[in-house]
């Protein structure tokens, strides 16, 4: 899609080249990379809540090991819903982009390359999370709703992993913004003479 007509179906472009002030997919990356980690974090506390209940009681923190349960489930829950939203507007507005050739990553990708495997490791993530939600849902109504401790070491294991592709996949993501200037409206106002400062006006 040329630059002419995504100009002619959007109205202005910014200097982000989105028709819109600020990308809201990193945005939305971050949210879902925090609900998600502190889904996993919880519940991870909450199994090992018999070690870290003498902590809580010394600080005097009243906590139950169902409370950390709850903000694991519901954090996880939040993140898939969430993630929709943040792959489909990575694919979105990956469309508006316009592709340099000549530049490569540190990892030796081009910018087609490098927004190939974001994008199908942004749709293996939302499947992995998603699944991880309704694994969660399974373990905290179905399969081990009549246990104190409702999650498997298994569940945690496999989000660790995840939290390693979502790393990995996130450096991608940074590439396109730092190293081939996707989207980066700071970067962008800057290569054009402009103060970053005056969008938050």
């Amino acid at each position: 899609m040329n630059s002419e007509l995504i100009n002619q179906l959007s109205g202005q472009l910014g200097a982000n080249g989105l028709p819109y002030k600020i990308p809201i997919h990193p945005n939305l990356v971050h949210l879902t990379l925090g609900l998600f980690i502190i889904g996993i974090a919880f519940d991870l506390v909450g199994v090992l809540f018999p070690f870290d209940k003498v902590v809580f009681k010394y600080l005097a923190i009243p906590a139950t090991r169902a409370s950390f349960f709850d903000v694991g489930w519901y954090n996880m829950l939040a993140a898939a819903i969430v993630t929709f939203f943040t792959v489909a507007f990575g694919f979105y507005e990956i469309m508006l982009v316009e592709s340099n050739p000549d530049i490569k990553s540190v990892w030796g990708f081009g910018e087609m390359e490098t927004m190939l495997w974001h994008g199908v490791g942004g749709v293996f993530l939302l499947a992995a999370i998603v699944g991880m939600a309704i694994w969660r849902g399974f373990q905290r109504y179905v399969w081990r709703n009549d246990t104190s401790r409702q999650v498997q070491w298994r569940y945690l294991l496999f989000g660790l992993f995840i939290m390693f592709i979502m790393y990995l996949h996130g450096t991608l993501g940074a590439q396109l913004a730092a190293e081939f200037g996707v989207h980066n409206t700071a970067g962008n106002l800057l290569r054009l003479g402009q103060d970053p400062n005056t969008l938050l006006r």
